[in-house]
């Protein structure tokens, strides 16, 4: 049986759409992007041993969370801005409140969103890499990092440099971008639109955090030579294993509920003994010895293994900076 202080918030959504029924279940998921639909569905098809006490517990918090969020006004753009900002961070809410409340045409880049990493590359490998960079900005960061890791190799360096160097997408952009997406989906056209706030050092710096570290070094030596100014920029804002250090100890149990086990081993293979440290000593005794026995037991392991399980964890941590659950080194931003 799960013990209700080990159920995750995916968990926990996943328990709450189960006790909805299949066909009230999938009007919901109809309003979820498919990140969450992906995180969520495949939280759906593992869970297992779950009480009835925990689905009561589960639905009861829904109820207590939704009845102390209900407000007058609803419809009000103050009010959903609010929400945004609250949910996801007023960095990461910008884009999305620009797509909500300046009534954006984003139906091409939308459906991009739910295509193979493979795929968007081939529609746009032949295009502008000013193009090709909006596009990049504009999908999740780990998409991008995908993305990206299929393009050619001598264009990716030039492609990240145009990212961080985006300060918005001015009306002239977006027509183009939407020229090129209606070769392949419906668009409504690009009337009334305004600048929207993607791209930038931090744009570039996530999707680098979650590429190949193979790809990501090779990138970044490149660019060190062509523009060292922007190069250390963006290294500065990039979220590396080492920072997992400087997130508080609230923070660093949020983290490991979010962790697998064999990735948490992985990872720990490759990190100094002040980071292990704060990773033991906020685990219970049991738990903290169980690690230290796998990862004495667990023996040589490539580095490329280590360096996939640590981007994951990296992956996580910024998702949760982003979100506001934790912080590292008491800033809001990420520290280098």
């Amino acid at each position: 049986m799960v013990a209700e202080t080990d159920l995750s918030g995916v968990e926990r959504a996943a328990i709450f759409l189960m006790s909805l029924g299949e066909e009230r279940a999938s009007e919901v998921l109809k309003h979820m992007g498919p990140k969450e639909v992906q995180k969520v569905g495949t939280a759906m098809s593992e869970l297992s041993g779950v009480s009835k006490q925990q689905v009561s517990n589960v639905l009861t918090d829904f109820v207590s969370i939704a009845g102390d969020q209900t407000a007058l006004g609803v419809g009000n753009d103050d009010y959903i801005r609010n929400v945004l900002v609250n949910a996801l961070g007023s960095e990461k809410a910008t884009g999305v409140i620009d797509r909500i409340l300046l009534g954006k045409d984003s139906k091409g880049l939308e459906q991009l969103k739910w295509m193979d990493a493979r795929q968007i590359a081939e529609l746009i490998r032949l295009e502008h890499p000013q193009i090709i960079a909006i596009i990049l900005s504009y999908l999740d960061s780990d998409h991008s990092a995908e993305i990206l890791g299929e393009m050619a190799q001598n264009v990716r360096m030039d492609i990240v440099m145009r990212i961080a160097a985006l300060d918005g997408i001015q009306p002239n952009a977006i027509a183009e971008l939407n020229d090129i997406l209606e070769k392949q989906f419906v668009s409504d056209g690009t009337s009334g639109i305004k600048s929207s706030s993607v791209g930038g050092i931090k744009s570039a710096a996530n999707i680098l955090n979650v590429m190949d570290t193979a790809i990501e070094n090779e990138i970044m030596d490149k660019m060190k030579e062509v523009n060292e100014e922007l190069s250390q920029k963006i290294m500065d804002n990039m979220f590396v294993f080492a920072n997992i250090v400087e997130i508080d100890d609230r923070g660093i149990q949020l983290l490991l509920r979010e962790i697998s086990t064999d990735i948490l081993v992985l990872a720990l293979k490759g990190a100094d003994a002040a980071l292990k440290e704060k990773i033991f000593k906020n685990m219970s005794k049991r738990a903290s010895e169980m690690l230290r026995d796998d990862l004495e037991s667990k023996g040589p392991v490539r580095l490329s293994e280590v360096e996939e399980g640590q981007k994951e964890i990296i992956a996580v941590a910024r998702r949760l900076t982003e979100s506001g659950e934790i912080s590292i080194g008491g800033a809001d931003e990420f520290v280098s």
